[in-house]
């Protein structure tokens, strides 16, 4: 049996408002990127779109910011293929060229009437509260609120992305990491304000609430599947007492009767030969989904315990 897929990011809240028309000629743009960088700005559109809903964000502030996050990393359009693509760690100077590509957004969509509206986000995802990001070292009310709210999704999708997860599970380790970046840390330099940390709290707490949506979302797709699992356990079950009263039988009617029992009860591709190692195929996947089950409320009273 094939689990149906778990869409980590629920595209649910984004799809209700009906953005594929209002973005379309932006997307064309985001065609000529890269997969992942495709991908990430499809998931930073995601979470933003629900991060506003959370904060109670009216819905045209929220379209806006969802299609800012859309196009917040369309500057990568002039940073070199080696660069974008290079799976180890780039050098300090691929990094600046890396970094340049906040100006190349904000140039591009300053150029273009139709992009101009979200030029902000493009040149401002990367700043900081505490003065620490770029590519001009904003500071707290400096940074307008689309910025601020598109840069927790933006960190957010990059760390789940570098860890690959899979599932909910040990996803607190990425929150904690999050809430790492809203606390102040010590003076490094003149520029970093030391009252304040990288991310804002605020936007940090409703990631919380978004994600603990996720997993409640996560647990019940599971759950549905553990169910069909259940059931298909159960058949198997019944083929397991046929096929012993098909045995145990004296009467070659008998056997013929548990015997039409049991194919009535085989499903595609299964015989008699074969079921007994599909049954243990079903009870593994059956005790994997369900210790996901358990491992999924464990990462829930993890994060409800967290503080920002």
């Amino acid at each position: 049996m094939e689990q149906k897929k778990f869409d980590f990011y629920d595209m649910t809240s984004l799809k209700s408002y009906n953005l594929d028309k209002a973005i379309r000629y932006q997307l064309n743009l985001l065609d000529t990127l890269d997969v992942y960088t495709r991908k990430h700005s499809e998931n930073v559109a995601s979470i933003t779109c629900r991060l506003c809903e959370y904060m109670h964000c009216s819905k045209k502030f929220t379209v806006y910011c969802t299609i800012s996050a859309y196009l917040h990393d369309i500057g990568k359009l002039f940073i070199p293929f080696e660069i974008l693509q290079k799976p180890s760690a780039l050098t300090p100077e691929e990094y600046e060229i890396m970094k340049k590509h906040t100006i190349h957004g904000y140039n591009l969509c300053m150029k273009d009437l139709k992009l101009r509206p979200y030029a902000t986000v493009a040149l401002s995802h990367h700043e900081a509260l505490n003065g620490s990001g770029y590519p001009k070292g904003l500071t707290l009310k400096e940074i307008p609120m689309e910025a601020q709210i598109v840069s927790v999704a933006d960190q957010f999708d990059a760390l789940v992305s570098k860890r690959q997860y899979k599932s909910h599970i040990d996803i607190s380790e990425a929150i904690k990491l999050m809430i790492e970046d809203t606390k102040p840390i010590k003076r490094s330099s003149s520029d970093v304000h030391e009252n304040v940390g990288r991310l804002n709290k605020f936007v940090v707490k409703k990631l919380l609430k978004v994600v603990l949506d996720d997993i409640y979302l996560e647990i019940a797709f599971t759950q549905d599947y553990v169910e069909e699992l259940k059931a298909e356990l159960a058949r198997f079950k019944q083929i397991d007492k046929y096929k012993e009263k098909m045995n145990a039988a004296k009467k070659e009617k008998d056997k013929n009767y548990y015997l039409e029992g049991i194919k009535a009860l085989l499903k595609k591709g299964e015989t008699l030969e074969n079921y007994d190692a599909m049954s243990d195929e079903y009870t593994e996947a059956y005790i994997m989904r369900k210790g996901m089950i358990d491992k999924l409320y464990n990462e829930i009273k993890i994060i409800k315990k967290l503080r920002v």
